[in-house]
Formats: C-alpha cells, sequence, structure tokens
C-alpha cells in the first residue's frame, strides 16, 4: 500500500464500529494480530474496522498494511544501524497516520523497540494505548516497567505472573493467556515422531540476525547427526521473512530437509517430530505445549550478549522452563551455544524413548498455565480491548 493515509471505508463506516489501529513489527506479533482481529470481529458481530501495520496474516485478515513489516525484522545495533532511518521515517509515519485518523484505540503489539516508541510519542494524543505482549522486564531491564506504565493506558500480558511487574507501577495489567495454547491439539497417546526414522525439527528464529547466528550452529549438529540415525529428515518451519535465506543456506546439507511455511505446515511438522532443535522464544513454549521434546540454544544480540547467562534476572530463558519451575527443555546459550555442546542432547532426545518421556512429562500443567478463564487467548485479549472502548465512551 501506498504512503497515503489509509481508506477505512469513508463516512459510511462510521456506523461499522470503532476504528483500532494495529501494529505488529514481526511475524509473531502479525499471527498475534490477525487472531485478534478475528476475535474482534466475533465479540462485535462483525461491527469493527481495522488500520495500521502488519504482515501476511493481518493482511489475510483484511488489514492494508502500511508497509510491508520486514523492514523491522532487525534486531542488534550492528544490524539496526543500516535500516535506522526507514525505521524511523516508518515511527514518523505511523505517529503521523494516527493522528489523522484518531482511532477509537491504538493497539501495539509486541516489538517494543518500535512500538511502545510509537506510543511513547502518542502520549497525550487522548487516543487510548494499549500494548499486547509486555517487554520481558523479569529477565532484564526492570526499571522499563515503571517507564512505560506513564504513558500505556493498558497493558495485555501473555504469561500469569507478569502482571504484578506492572501493576505495582499503577499500569492497568491483565493476563491474557498465551498464544500457543490458540492452537494447541491434544497430544497423542503414540506421537507419530515415534515410528519410523526420526524427524528432527529445526527453528533458527523469525529474524535475519537469529538465523546467521544459530542456523550455521544447528547445520554442524545435523551434519554430525546425519551417519548415526540413517533416514534422518529435518523439516525446518520457517516465517516469509526468512524463509529465503534459509532455504539457501540449507541446500548442501547431508539429509532431506524440507523448509515448510505456515500454520498447517507447522501443525504438521509439530505432529510428525520425533525432536526439535530450537531457537529460546515463543517457538520454543510452542514446542512445549506440543509435547515436543526440543533442546533449546540461542546467542543473544547487541549488549545483552556480552554478559554472561547467570546475570540476567531469572534461572532459565525458556519459557516452558519457568513455567515448570525447573529446566524441562536443556538450555545452550551464548558461549554453549556450539555444536559440540548441542549434539548430545539432541542425540539423546533422537536416541532415547526414555528421555523424550521424560520430557513430556515435564510439559505436564504448561497448558493449564497458559490458558485464560475465557478458555482463549485472543478473545480474552478482545474483551479487554473493548472494555476499554466501552470505559471510554462510558466516561470512566
Amino acid at each position: 500500500m501506498s504512503d497515503a493515509t489509509p481508506d477505512v471505508g469513508g463516512a459510511a463506516a462510521e456506523h461499522d464500529g470503532p476504528l483500532i489501529f494495529l501494529i505488529a513489527g514481526e511475524p509473531s506479533g502479525d499471527l498475534l494480530g490477525a487472531r485478534l482481529m478475528a476475535a474482534l470481529r466475533a465479540e462485535t458481530g462483525g461491527r469493527v474496522r481495522f488500520a495500521g501495520v502488519g504482515g501476511e496474516q493481518m493482511t489475510a485478515e483484511g488489514l492494508e498494511s502500511r508497509f510491508p513489516i520486514h523492514e523491522l525484522a532487525v534486531m542488534g545495533l550492528i544490524e539496526v544501524l543500516p535500516h535506522l532511518f526507514v525505521i524511523l521515517r516508518r515511527m514518523r509515519e505511523t505517529v503521523a497516520a494516527i493522528r489523522t485518523l484518531r482511532p477509537d484505540a491504538v493497539v501495539t503489539i509486541d516489538s517494543p523497540s518500535f512500538t511502545l516508541e510509537i506510543a511513547q510519542r502518542l502520549k497525550g494524543a487522548g487516543i487510548p494505548l494499549i500494548h499486547y505482549v509486555a517487554p520481558q522486564v523479569w529477565a532484564w531491564k526492570p526499571w522499563r516497567a515503571k517507564q512505560i506504565a506513564g504513558y500505556l493506558d493498558r497493558l495485555l500480558v501473555l504469561l500469569p505472573f507478569e502482571p504484578p511487574y506492572f501493576e505495582r507501577h499503577g499500569l492497568a495489567t491483565h493476563f491474557v493467556g498465551h498464544p500457543a495454547v490458540e492452537s494447541a491439539e491434544p497430544a497423542a497417546e503414540t506421537p507419530s515422531g515415534e515410528a519410523g526414522p526420526p524427524c528432527l525439527l529445526v527453528l533458527p528464529g523469525s529474524r535475519k540476525g537469529e538465523v546467521k547466528k544459530l542456523l550455521p550452529v544447528f547445520a554442524a549438529v545435523v551434519r554430525d547427526l546425519a551417519p548415526r540415525h540413517p533416514g534422518l529428515k529435518v523439516v525446518i518451519p520457517t516465517v516469509e521473512t526468512v524463509a529465503d535465506m534459509v532455504g539457501e543456506m540449507v541446500r548442501d546439507w547431508p539429509v532431506p530437509v524440507e523448509v515448510v511455511r505456515g500454520a498447517d505446515a507447522k501443525a504438521s511438522a509439530f505432529r510428525q517430530a520425533t525432536a526439535a532443535l530450537a531457537a529460546s522464544g515463543t517457538v520454543a513454549l510452542e514446542l512445549a505445549v506440543a509435547r515436543v521434546p526440543t533442546v533449546v540454544a540461542y546467542r543473544f544480540a547487541g549488549i545483552v550478549g556480552l554478559l554472561p547467562p547467570t546475570l540476567l534476572g531469572v534461572p532459565f530463558v525458556s519459557l516452558a522452563n519457568l513455567i515448570a519451575g525447573r529446566e524441562v527443555q536443556p538450555e545452550y546459550l551464548q558461549r554453549r551455544c556450539r555444536a559440540r555442546f548441542l549434539l548430545p542432547a539432541v542425540e539423546r532426545l533422537l536416541s532415547d524413548p526414555v528421555a523424550r518421556a521424560d520430557q513430556r512429562q515435564g510439559y505436564d500443567g504448561i497448558v493449564e498455565a497458559l490458558t485464560p478463564p475465557e478458555g482463549s487467548p485472543s478473545r480474552a485479549a478482545a474483551r479487554r480491548i473493548l472494555g476499554v472502548l466501552g470505559d471510554r465512551a462510558a466516561g470512566t
């Protein structure tokens, strides 16, 4: 779409419900935004309008994005610098569009370095500012909780232990559940990955910087596994922003590799997996919900990447481990994110049914802990947003 102010229906659209301006900056937020749009339509009987910034998932739900979100899918100071002027321009354009449109609410989704900057610039504009997915202040930068409480009106969080970090600073915060449970399927009594040749899922992240750091390490693990596991198959569920890069990087792998895109293909891959080697993040939690035995690895970017993991404010990086209260998914971070450390852990999950069963048992209770009273996280989030609009209409 062009940079002109988006058409949201003209005068006739004034009778089609509230206008909500949504902003997502990366694929995980795009999926959240798409599910939220569908839930808002369901809750309002279709009487709601949307404008904003999103990716292919939100586009499929009818959003005309002001620009492609792949422009924002960068991380770390070195990677951001070449894109800085584009990002700043997109910030200015987005803020200007919001001030012109005067939506009934702005909902920013994850990607805090972009979305929360926009929210901060809109403070005092008289538009409710709602952020969906809290910054991980419990892991690092705890001072940010007080900072964002100074300009947000409402915060929707994914993890049950997050509200107190923000409520103590006066920010109305609601646990709405984690999207990993949204599409969770009942686990089969005998996972399909237990029969036939082993299938390893490889998930190197959804951003180019992550893929560049992690996929070469994961490739070395696969090369060492290949002669030990005849018939080994690798499936890499990925997203549009990095799919081509991943495809190029796995061309010379010594085993069959299938690079798949889309939610259905990802769910199918999870069902057939024997085990997974995954970047830390939302996908590791999705694997836990799907009961896929998983090894987690990560190398942090920027200043955080220079710190030893022991200086983080939490005992684990994997959300599944944090919720379980112990290391269910083995974690290999920073200097330990190397093939020689990862190989034995992945090898154990591929070779040992007891190890896989033990990890699945460790996943017990995670889905329950991540599910809101409404059952659906998207429905819970939609109801909270509509509640803000209702309060505003009532003058409260």
